[in-house]
């Protein structure tokens, strides 16, 4: 994919190139201090150590950190960097850098370059203005980046500047952390204790280490820049906050892997071709069921460099759009009326030697074994959806979460028909009937079969088994999903502890046997989670109600989860947040939300008020001056009936526009005199509302102001004409 050949100008106006395409291998990670690259570049020894302290979390000596730190510059300095920076993820969910050149001034007018293991190792940004959600005060400003040696640093290329950058983790001057990295790593941590005792009782011996894996799908839409430039919602907020419906959305479902077009295939080409410089293993791309929507997703990786990889996805998706005059948007629902975007995050657990715990295998042991992590994870999903889908919440993903292209905020599972009717027959104790070609026995001639890659995808479902993963759908397209992950590694590993203990109460007995005699125990306390129909369905709603599970129809409903004693004691327990660090969260998320749904409201405010109410009233007035000179015209004969109604209903549009904004006001004031939870219910719960009925005048007057008056670009437009 990589170009080497001259440009040439195209009819569009923009350039591109003539392209011969090298093999993705000749180039892939190219911009990275890969293990390859680390390998050449340092010592044996201290190679040797470095591996060692990434594999095991070593504390790194400082003349290993020297080494690395010195063979990392050189190679900088080589592909023409001239600064470094640690690279980190506040709480703010965006990237955050700050660059400092490699110089160090050894004489008068005279410097040289320097990279030392101390910088290597740790950095100190400012703290004071990043979102703490009360672990700092404004005016305590030091914080402490710190180098996260599992992941790959690499060279960020903007403009003509090119940095070193350096995944780290960052924290406060008291090591409360204060970004979003670190609590994933410590429950990565947690996960792999965890499943390494279980393991351990199912008789495996030889397995050292377990792998939490992540592979985020990245959906998005793309529109011309023109367009995003003379959307003043869009430029503020990410989304339109008016805009009537087109004739034609999705309808006719022609989008949905469909040709891509040229300008979007040669984009798509351009940000694969920067990612897999930076080693990012981007897999497949396609369009996405609404026009203009598309997405983009990865290969399988360790679920700290995908959270990484993630991240950079979305900014080099924004950074090349720019390159092609195009907004790549990424909130989760920036056109209403058609499909939201979200970021199906497939999450897996496998052992140092490539073995998928979630996938059955060949033997009885591997079968048992594939059932205990299936158990550990129904029994996860069911004590912790609430806190499940507290991790997804925002005022973005309340536009999507429901609606008919994404799951409900109901949390179940899916396992497809024959995965569940095998649960359905241990807990039963009867042999099951399935008969599919590819099924595996337990070893035990009297027990149930399970069968392999069976189950049918539930587009539907919040949390599916596809095989040998889960899927959570519900994480929106914009969000980081460190701290999802990080939900699903902790109470896995908490469910994980659980069925330990069931299985040290069988010491001595037949372990097969001792398993399913648990699951024939355990599966009617959680088999409420389980659903396979349509989880869009009223008749779901009803059946969730009746079984008991949450319907936290909104984020601020779900953020409570993140506020209880079950959530202190689970996370304080695996050593994954204290509670002072898991009330900043949810301080946080509160604070995000009411935040956002401010913007909303005033840019909403602004723009009714200086573009939408004036076109409305110029078109007004050339109506009404049309009337009056066809009546003199044409006096008793002039039958103006359909204009003088027409007049009359944009009057009214526009009266009532400047009223509701007058209330929406009021509603903004007074709920600036409330504080965090509060805040965000009375906005959940008054202002979105006011500005769903301005939104319905606004868009209703669009439909009749002259098209040639009316101020930014449709719907029709950015959608189709791209």
């Amino acid at each position: 994919m990589k170009k080497i050949t001259p440009t040439i100008a195209t009819e569009r106006n923009y350039t591109v190139e003539k392209e011969k395409n090298l093999p993705i291998s000749s180039y892939f990670g190219e911009d990275t201090f890969n293990d390859k690259l680390m390998q050449a570049k340092l010592p044996k020894v201290f190679y040797n150590k470095l591996r060692d302290s990434i594999d095991t979390g070593k504390n790194l000596d400082i003349e290993t950190a020297n080494a690395v730190a010195h063979a990392m510059k050189e190679w900088a300095l080589e592909m023409g960097a001239t600064h470094f920076a640690h690279w980190f993820q506040p709480m703010t969910g965006a990237s955050a850098e700050k660059h400092d050149a490699f110089i160090e001034i050894i004489g008068p007018g005279e410097v040289i370059e320097r990279f030392t293991g101390e910088q290597l190792v740790q950095g100190e940004p400012d703290a004071s203005s990043f979102p703490s959600g009360g672990l700092r005060s404004t005016f305590e400003a030091r914080g402490y980046t710190a180098w996260d040696m599992s992941s790959p640093a690499f060279l960020r290329k903007n403009g003509i500047g090119i940095t070193l950058c350096i995944p780290s983790v960052f924290i406060s001057y008291h090591g409360e952390a204060l970004d979003k990295k670190t609590p994933l790593l410590r429950s990565i941590l947690a996960v792999n204790r965890s499943a390494l005792r279980i393991l351990k009782l199912l008789g495996n011996r030889k397995t050292k280490k377990i792998v939490s894996n992540l592979g985020p799908e990245q959906e998005y839409f793309c529109i011309d820049m023109d367009y995003f430039y003379k959307r003043q919602d869009m430029v503020l907020t990410g989304r339109t906050i008016v805009g009537a419906a087109p004739a034609k959305g999705q309808e006719l479902e022609d989008q949905y892997f469909g040709s891509i077009k040229e300008r979007m295939q040669s984009f798509m080409h351009d940000t694969e071709e920067e990612l897999y410089k930076l080693g990012i293993p981007a897999k497949t791309r396609h369009n996405e069921v609404a026009p203009s929507q598309f997405e983009i997703a990865p290969i399988f990786e360790d679920a700290n460099i995908a959270v990484d990889h993630n991240v950079l996805v979305m900014e080099k998706l924004q950074q090349v759009a720019r390159q092609h005059n195009m907004a790549v948007l990424l909130h989760e629902k920036p056109f209403a009326g058609i499909n939201g975007s979200g970021k199906h995050l497939n999450w897996s657990l496998s052992t140092d030697d490539g073995i998928n715990l979630f996938k059955p295998g060949k033997t009885p042991h591997d079968n048992i074994q594939f059932l205990v992590f299936l158990l550990a994870t129904l029994k996860a999903v069911y004590r912790h959806a609430d806190l499940l889908r507290a991790s997804v919440g925002s005022a973005a993903n309340d536009h999507r979460l429901g609606a008919n292209e994404a799951p409900p905020a109901i949390i179940s599972v899916f396992l497809g028909e024959q995965l569940t009717r095998i649960l359905e027959s241990i807990e039963k104790g009867v042999a099951s009937d399935a008969s599919d070609m590819s099924i595996i026995n337990l070893g035990i001639s009297s027990l149930p079969i399970v069968s392999r890659d069976n189950s049918d995808r539930n587009r539907t479902s919040p949390f599916a088994f596809t095989g040998n993963k889960f899927e959570f759908r519900a994480v929106g397209s914009s969000q980081n999903i460190s701290f999802p992950a990080t939900v699903l590694n902790t109470i896995m590993a908490e469910s994980l502890d659980e069925v330990s203990e069931l299985i040290e109460k069988h010491k001595g007995e037949n372990i097969k046997q001792a398993v399913l005699d648990i699951m024939k125990e355990e599966l009617p306390k959680v088999k409420a989670i389980l659903y396979q129909g349509d989880n869009y369905s009223e008749e779901w709603h009803r059946e969730a109600e009746k079984r008991g599970l949450p319907n936290l129809r909104t984020a601020p409903e779900a953020f409570r989860a993140m506020d209880t004693d079950k959530a202190r004691k689970l996370f304080e327990k695996y050593g994954v947040l204290s509670p002072v660090e898991l009330k900043s969260r949810y301080t946080i998320r509160i604070e995000k939300y009411c935040k956002d749904i401010e913007i909303e409201a005033k840019a909403l405010c602004n723009i009714s008020s200086s573009q939408i109410v004036p076109s409305a009233v110029s078109y007004q007035k050339e109506l009404a001056e049309s009337i009056i000179r066809t009546e003199k015209a044409l006096g008793q004969d002039a039958d103006l009936g359909a204009q003088k109604k027409l007049l009359k209903r944009i009057s009214e549009l526009i009266s009532g526009t400047q009223e509701s904004l007058s209330d929406l006001k009021a509603l903004l004031a007074t709920a600036a005199t409330y504080h965090e939870q509060a805040r965000a219910d009375y906005l959940c719960a008054e202002v979105r509302s006011a500005m769903g009925e301005i939104r319905k005048k606004v868009d209703e007057l669009e439909n009749h102001v002259a098209d040639h008056q009316w101020p930014m670009p449709k719907f029709w437009e950015m959608l189709f004409v791209n």
